[in-house]
């Protein structure tokens, strides 16, 4: 009998489960809940942090400001406990990446107490200013954002050698202006021209430098033109990607180490092997 308690650890298999149901299993209605009302506090979060970066409102705000911060400190730090408990190994949420944005939202304004002297000021601020880091915490409900990165991944070759023949494109071009226009029009060296490509590719235009010969400004509607096409390549390459994904992720959550990206017909954890709630 007292293995059985030991093996069960300290909280409840119930508890347990209700907490992953609410906290992890965004499909349900009290997942749905929670997942809006933590989003909600993160943007008030994120907001009043701006907010205090303004000299004239924390002036006159800086009391209320910091009466939330504490509110929204003690939520994420229920909440971080919370996701931590509800899996049975709590290590793997803990190291994980939504673990570490998680704990980096709520540790800033602990670390400020432990420095509340004037001499530690700036080491205060940027400390502070990590949380910022809780917008980080939006990614938790992003559905489709695992199926993004997977394109992503499949797609790194492709966009590659994409880049690489950019580069070449954006140093031949910029040759070519450098021997057209010359020092006198700005093309004072290949590199700076080189530059002057990127800028005009990237249809960014900062207009620091402008060809002035009719050859150096019908190459620059060449490149102008290339522009539209090399922006939509890489995002086309991405999208088909996206589109030929044949595993379909849902928002099932694994009840022992919370590891999120199964397939709608999964029974057991890709990661653990655990059997997965209906």
């Amino acid at each position: 009998m007292h293995e059985q308690q030991t093996d069960k650890g300290l909280i409840p298999e119930k508890l347990r489960e209700k907490l992953h149901t609410v906290i992890y299993e965004a499909d349900t209605k009290a997942g749905k809940v929670f997942d809006i009302v933590l989003m909600l506090v993160i943007l008030i979060s994120v907001i009043a942090v701006m907010l205090e970066s303004v000299a004239s409102i924390k002036i006159v705000y800086g009391r209320q400001l910091a009466i939330i911060e504490w509110i929204i400190t003690a939520l994420f730090t229920v909440e971080y406990i919370a996701r931590a408990i509800s899996v049975r190994e709590p290590k793997k949420y803990i190291f994980s990446f939504y673990g570490i944005v998680d704990l980096l939202a709520t540790l800033p304004k602990y670390i400020g107490l432990i420095f509340p002297g004037t001499g530690f000021f700036i080491a205060v601020r940027a400390i502070r200013l990590l949380r910022v880091f809780r917008i980080l915490k939006l990614v938790h409900f992003v559905g489709a954002g695992n199926q993004l990165i997977t394109a992503l991944r499949k797609s790194q070759t492709k966009i590659a050698v994409f880049l690489f023949s950019v580069v070449v494109i954006c140093t031949i071009m910029g040759t070519l202006m450098y021997m057209v226009e010359g020092p006198s029009s700005g093309f004072t060296s290949i590199p700076t021209s080189i530059y002057w490509t990127i800028v005009t590719l990237t249809t960014v235009g900062f207009g620091d430098i402008t060809p002035v010969t009719p050859l150096g400004q019908f190459l620059s509607v060449v490149i102008m033109i290339m522009g539209y096409g090399i922006i939509a390549i890489p995002t086309g390459l991405v999208t088909a990607q996206f589109m030929n994904e044949k595993a379909h992720l849902n928002t099932q959550a694994c009840p022992n180490c919370a590891a999120n990206q199964h397939r709608d017909d999964a029974k057991y954890c890709y990661s653990c092997g655990t059997e997965l709630g209906k």
